[in-house]
């Protein structure tokens, strides 16, 4: 009795490899350009932190005027005063447009980093 002897043939192996080239090229360039929206997610975040910290800071000054509470609340009368609101404040590279802010108001503001301007609203305490 003769053993068949079975397996891949070379031209196959080739084939499977060159599948798996054109897969791989098209699926790079995908994860090589992560660093961009990385970024911009990254900036978008901070802009949505100070614009949350800002309305729980404008709550927490209704509640000292209306006696229910004696916490303390950070004075917020210009849009750079939105990074006092942040844990270990603004990060290095990013600037906040400078804006007055008035008592009560709500005031839109820009988060700028690499010369994109990311929008947020501040809302006023004195």
């Amino acid at each position: 009795m003769v053993k068949k002897q079975s397996g891949f043939t070379l031209i196959e192996l080739i084939a499977v490899i060159v599948i798996l080239g054109i897969l791989a090229a098209t699926a790079v360039p995908k994860f090589v350009d992560l660093s961009d929206a990385a970024e911009t997610a990254t900036a978008r975040n901070i802009a949505g932190s100070i614009e949350s910290s800002s309305a729980l800071n404008h709550a927490v000054d209704i509640a000292v005027e209306a006696s229910l509470t004696s916490e303390t609340f950070e004075v917020i009368d210009d849009c750079e005063d939105g990074a006092l609101l942040l844990t270990g404040g603004l990060p290095t590279g990013y600037t906040i447009t400078a804006a007055a802010v008035a008592d009560k108001a709500t005031v839109s503001c820009n988060l700028v980093y690499n010369s994109t301007s990311y929008p947020f609203n501040v809302i006023g305490t004195r």
